[in-house]
């Protein structure tokens, strides 16, 4: 008996071992062959790439390596932060599954004072303060690609200096934008015309404005001639036209067929370019007010835009100083985040827009396109001529007399997307003439052109001796992304932004929500009979009756205490009533998650092994 005791041990304690071992296989080998296989159950689909992100994975050229930077140890007590790492985490190991071996993927904590440090702020990542023990916070990513790659004779680097959890629905785009810059070979070509000048004249020394010094750091900007444009080449990503006017038919053909190219144009109109001091008469002795418009082709995109009507906004009005004296100016405008269009990935960091005597757009009644907003004004916000503003330019509130706001957000920036025609149909028959472009084409249309101007957004201060530029507005930052998206590829655009993964439990919200009425209701009560007691002992006082005074007084104090505690009880079941309803949905949820959801893909695959045993049974042997 002994013996068989012994026995019957060791072939549980082996079953055991077995057990174990055949777990950890077949845990390690469904961790290895199943990586890929995932199932996005997410209201929004968060964790499934979207078809443009898939398209530049695929098409990549060349081996990248991505480095994920993030302070482990300085976030310990940051939860925010440490969930949207993993968020980040999650979306960069979706990409490489995706790339089949041409994105790798390495995650390091730079903790103080390493080499790993000095790497992370040597690839051009922005640390924060605020982590444990005053340590600063790394948490960017630094993409490089592999030399020896395929055109590849050196590497290159670019970054995302931080991950800002309030950029979380434009993630996808941020990190699929830099592996499609890190695949392209050079950097992107941007035209440019411009009846302002906008790129300076080294000939007496005159500098480019700030906005195109900012954009020649990172694209190839090249100055167009309208006089002599006969046709956009394709080279060009995107075209910027900055206050056209008198523009050749051959120029604005040239524009017309650019677009239906699929061509990405970026219009700059004003109705009082107020850097425009070039003189002109025309032949009629008529002076040029310093408006501009694009007339031809707006009517064939189905625009409208009053090229003599500016915005004013009196609730949006920017501070100047005239003759000694701070005057608000309504026609300069001062327009922050609830101006800006924070769904769009242009203007989604933004915080401040400046612009000045602006116009504003609409759609035509018969327009088959979509007017987006980017910027517009505040509901407060009036149209008058611009001959009125030119007329105030010595007194800005005069425009203030007489004020009566439109009620209306005019649009002031905006994208303009839909199938485009051709404003030049009696040209169909000239070689390679296109007619109309791709559906969901896209043109981004500007009614204002001193938002490039430094004076709104820059100014020059000394640093060591030096000359420098400080910006205290967005413009610049609004052209260069407007650039950014644009220069990309379809893929790239195509890239929408997505709700961010830290979704509200509403239902306990709701909850909530209805025991705080009760509880307000309570209050209120109580602070009603606490005023009603007091004001009733205040009389007895005044009466001088203190015998009888003192009894009544006691009398009611025992009353309104009474009633204070009854009070109190009924909110103490209020709260536990409230506990109870969120502590049976936590109760549902455990029993779906821990219980129901195993219990359902168990019995799926006992489903699924008792058809394929039944299956190989009925071939014949």
């Amino acid at each position: 008996m002994r013996r068989l005791h012994i026995g019957r041990r060791t072939w549980l304690v082996t079953a055991l071992v077995a057990l174990t071992l055949a777990f950890i296989g077949i845990t390690l080998a469904s961790s290895r062959g199943l990586q890929a296989a995932r199932v996005d159950l997410t209201a929004d689909h968060l964790y499934t790439l979207t078809p443009g992100t898939q398209h530049i994975i695929d098409g990549l050229r060349r081996p990248l390596k991505l480095t994920l930077y993030f302070s482990e140890h300085a976030t310990r007590d940051l939860p925010q932060l440490r969930s949207y790492e993993q968020r980040v985490r999650e979306m960069l190991q979706e990409m490489v599954a995706r790339s089949r071996g041409r994105i790798r993927l390495a995650v390091i904590d730079p903790v103080p004072y390493s080499d790993d440090e000095a790497s992370a702020e040597g690839g051009g990542l922005t640390p924060i303060n605020g982590g444990s023990n005053g340590e600063r916070v790394f948490f960017g990513l630094v993409g490089n690609t592999v030399a020896g790659g395929e055109g590849e004779s050196e590497e290159r680097s670019l970054s995302i200096p931080f991950f800002d959890p309030a950029r979380e629905t434009f993630l996808e785009y941020d990190i699929a934008k830099l592996l499609y810059e890190l695949d392209q070979p050079s950097k992107p070509h941007i035209g440019l015309i411009s009846s302002l000048p906008l790129a300076g004249n080294a000939a007496i020394g005159e500098p480019p404005w700030a906005v195109v010094q900012q954009l020649e750091q990172l694209f190839e900007v090249r100055t167009l001639d309208a006089d002599t444009l006969t046709r956009v080449g394709d080279d060009i990503q995107v075209l910027l036209l900055v206050h056209p006017k008198r523009l050749p038919d051959a120029a604005v053909y040239a524009l017309d067929q650019y677009v239906l190219r699929g061509g990405h144009l970026v219009v700059f109109v004003d109705p009082d370019a107020e850097l425009d001091t070039t003189p002109y008469v025309d032949s009629n002795g008529v002076t040029d007010d310093h408006n501009s418009d694009l007339s031809r082709l707006f009517a064939a995109w189905g625009v409208t835009f009053d090229a003599h009507s500016v915005v004013l906004d009196r609730s949006r009005a920017l501070q100047i100083e005239l003759a000694g004296t701070n005057l608000n100016h309504p026609a300069m405008l001062g327009l922050g985040p609830q101006e800006l269009n924070h769904n769009d990935v242009v203007t989604a960091s933004l915080q401040r827009i400046n612009v000045s005597t602006a116009g504003s757009f609409d759609l035509a009644p018969n327009a088959q396109t979509r007017l987006l907003p980017l910027i517009q004004s505040s509901a407060e916000a009036e149209k008058v001529p611009a001959q009125r503003v030119l007329e105030a330019a010595s007194d800005p509130t005069a425009l203030l007399q007489g004020y009566q706001p439109d009620n209306q957000h005019y649009v002031i920036a905006a994208r303009l997307r839909g199938t485009f025609h051709s404003a030049f149909p009696q040209r169909a028959a000239t070689p390679g003439h296109l007619a109309e472009s791709r559906p969901d084409s896209e043109v981004v249309l500007v009614a204002d052109t001193d938002i490039l101007s430094d004076r709104l957004w820059v100014e020059m201060q000394s640093f060591l001796g030096q000359p420098m530029l400080s910006a205290f507005a967005n413009n610049g930052d609004f052209v260069t992304n407007l650039a950014d998206n644009l220069s990309g590829s379809s893929a790239l655009l195509s890239i929408r932004g997505r709700s961010a993964s830290q979704r509200p439990f509403t239902r306990v919200r709701a909850l909530q929500a209805a025991a705080d009425q009760k509880f307000l209701v309570k209050k209120q009560e109580l602070e009603r009979e606490l005023a009603e007691t007091r004001q009733r002992l205040d009389e007895l006082q005044k009466n001088g009756r203190s015998s009888a005074a003192s009894a009544q007084q006691k009398s009611e104090i025992e009353q309104f205490q009474q009633r204070r505690l009854a009070i109190n009880k009924e909110l103490r079941d209020v709260q536990h009533q409230l506990n109870a309803e969120i502590d049976a949905l936590g109760l549902r949820l455990k029993v779906i998650n821990i219980v129901l959801v195993p219990a359902l893909v168990t019995l799926i695959g006992l489903l699924y092994g008792w058809r394929r045993v039944r299956q190989s049974r009925s071939r014949p042997g």
